[in-house]
């Protein structure tokens, strides 16, 4: 599966090595949904592959699919 660009996992998850908390968009998320430091990101952000969730989530805004991501899987911003 190709990555969709649709940022959620830049928002829904947390990321520890970056200071984020559950729910709250990277502070290295652009407007358009990019990584501003993609070639210097941490390792769990190149861990990160789109698959199956990705397919499960999918809806028409970024609001939509973090609230997805987040009701899957049982997970509430901080």
């Amino acid at each position: 599966m190709d990555c969709s660009g649709c940022g959620t996992c830049c928002v829904a998850p947390d990321i520890s090595a970056l200071g984020k908390k559950v729910g709250e968009p990277c502070r290295h998320l652009s407007g358009e949904q990019r990584c501003q430091i993609y070639q210097e990101r941490p390792a769990v952000c190149r861990g990160y592959r789109p698959d199956e969730i990705c397919a499960l989530i999918a809806a028409p805004t970024l609001q939509e699919r973090v609230e997805k991501y987040l009701g899957l899987f049982g997970l509430r911003p901080d």
